[in-house]
């Protein structure tokens, strides 16, 4: 069972979600439904320019409450914990001329 579904239409709504600071990676899913630190959820997620939906299990390491500080998004933060590595690789290709942007994300 999927508990969340995202799609990541731009490339700059995926770079707003990627959290290269979460080790081994990471996403932030924007979502008003309440979560816990620790709680563990099943998301399906599609990248920009593809049609295919990829999943993964996590575990909630961030969340942004509603009203979070600088207009960021209500949402969570999910470490990446089925394949990190294949999933960070396929979202860094993505990003590779984003990553070094200076622009806001959803999280810092």
């Amino acid at each position: 069972m999927t508990d969340l579904v995202v799609n990541f239409d731009t490339l700059h709504q995926l770079y707003r979600a990627y959290m290269p600071f979460i080790k081994p990676a990471g996403l932030f899913i924007s979502t008003t439904e309440s979560h816990f630190l620790g709680q563990e959820l099943s998301i399906s997620y599609k990248l920009p320019g593809t049609s295919q939906m990829t999943d993964f299990k996590g575990v909630v390491v961030w969340i942004n409450p509603l009203g979070a500080s600088g207009g960021r998004p209500a949402g969570i933060g999910v470490k990446i914990k089925t394949d990190p590595e294949s999933h960070k690789h396929h979202i860094e290709k993505l990003l590779s001329s984003e990553l070094s942007s200076s622009d806001l994300t959803c999280t810092m």
